[in-house]
């Protein structure tokens, strides 16, 4: 019943805590003031009893905070009628004190619990007041009277700084997830625009392959009728997978997107670009190092794409008069770097908005190559991009 009752309740250090701190205080006071002078206490086992079991039901006071206050005024009682003294315990005025703490921390005012607890810490102050301080001036009446309300005041502050911190927890964590769902739509939706790129790059070549096999089926003659035949196989194959292309690239295609049969862009198409950004009002100067080779058309337009992004967000998030792109080939890979020159706004020192996903596309299209992309902030300012593709001898081919 016991388990029932308490649940997963589990009392704190702070419980723990108190507890031993009211309980060694009230042994110390009631065998330390043991005698029969006025104001000594004649008989200190009564007392001592009722400070064992006030300490123990502290460990309980954020479980049952106004029932425990109703209890203590009780044991005050219970003591005094057994102990027949007019002799007041300090420890019950400090424990009356952490539960009018306990119970106005408990529950908000305004609903019935809330109420409940406020009626039984003015029960608890009346019963002071009759039972205890009947003799005393308006001086002490009123000194007790601030401290309660000092307990019972601080209990409120207490429970509204954490229903703050809860709010601003779950906010956190509200504004986390929908930041996490919308970098995943992000992701989604650059894999989705990579795909339909990728499809017609695919379903361009698989085309041209179609029509070079079915060339060279016509060149042959009749007595090569075994291998007219297996090129025909292959040339219909080839049909057959251009129309399953064009199919599932209608699929993925809004309705915003170009024409399929327009060619994709790729870094022979960069001083087309470098000239639009320029005339935007961004300085670019585009610089390529190494020996240009043919590449990958797949990764020829990633590449591009990278350079067409980054500088995409100098010119809406960045106030950099200038940017440099150098497109470095080598034998390994290829290396795409964009430098510019801008100090920040406050929006982002990469040249985005927060929480933009401009470099999640840019990544997503460097690791389709198993590639990496680095990026941040330049010693004295401006902001580095750098996409790395790796490439092999038989990739460059294209």
């Amino acid at each position: 019943m016991l388990r029932r009752l308490l649940g997963d309740w589990r009392p704190t250090r702070l419980d723990l805590l108190l507890s031993l701190a009211v309980g060694i205080t009230g042994l110390v006071e009631s065998f330390g003031r043991q005698g029969s002078q006025p104001g000594q206490i004649s008989d200190p086992v009564p007392m001592a009893v009722g400070v064992v079991v006030t300490g123990t039901l502290l460990l309980l006071r954020r479980r049952f905070p106004t029932t425990l206050l109703l209890a203590l005024i009780s044991i005050g009682l219970a003591v005094r009628v057994v102990a027949g003294e007019d002799y007041y315990a300090a420890w019950h005025f400090y424990s009356t004190l952490i539960l009018v703490h306990t119970v106005a921390s408990a529950a908000e005012l305004r609903s019935r619990r809330g109420l409940a607890g406020l009626a039984c810490v003015l029960a608890a102050y009346a019963g002071l007041q009759m039972q205890v301080f009947q003799s005393n001036d308006i001086a002490e009446v009123m000194i007790t009277a601030v401290f309660m309300g000092v307990a019972y005041g601080s209990g409120i502050l207490l429970r509204r700084q954490i229903d703050r911190t809860l709010r601003l927890a779950e906010r956190a964590i509200r504004l986390e997830m929908e930041r996490e769902e919308r970098a995943r739509l992000a992701v989604a939706e650059e894999r989705t625009r990579i795909a339909r790129e990728l499809h017609d790059i695919v379903s361009h070549n698989v085309s041209v392959m179609t029509l070079h096999t079915g060339g060279v089926r016509m060149r042959l003659g009749e007595d090569h009728k075994l291998e007219r035949d297996m090129l025909l196989g292959v040339e219909r194959a080839g049909r057959e997978a251009v129309e399953e292309l064009q199919l599932m690239l209608g699929v993925l295609r809004g309705t915003g997107d170009p024409d399929p049969g327009a060619s994709q862009p790729g870094l022979e198409r960069l001083d087309e670009l470098v000239t639009q950004v320029r005339e935007a009002g961004l300085d670019v100067r585009l610089r390529i190092t190494g020996e240009p080779r043919p590449l990958p058309p797949g990764l020829a337009l990633s590449a591009y794409r990278v350079i067409q992004e980054a500088l995409t967000n100098v010119l809406k998030h960045s106030p950099a008069a200038g940017a440099d792109v150098v497109i470095a080939h080598s034998l390994t890979g290829l290396d795409v770097e964009i430098t510019n020159d801008g100090t920040g706004d406050g929006r982002g020192s990469d040249g985005q908005r927060p929480g933009g996903h401009g470099l999640v596309g840019m990544r997503e299209r460097t690791a389709m190559h198993g590639g990496e992309l680095s990026t941040g902030p330049v010693p004295g300012g401006g902001y580095r991009v750098v996409a790395r593709f790796p490439l092999d001898a038989s990739a460059a081919t294209g």
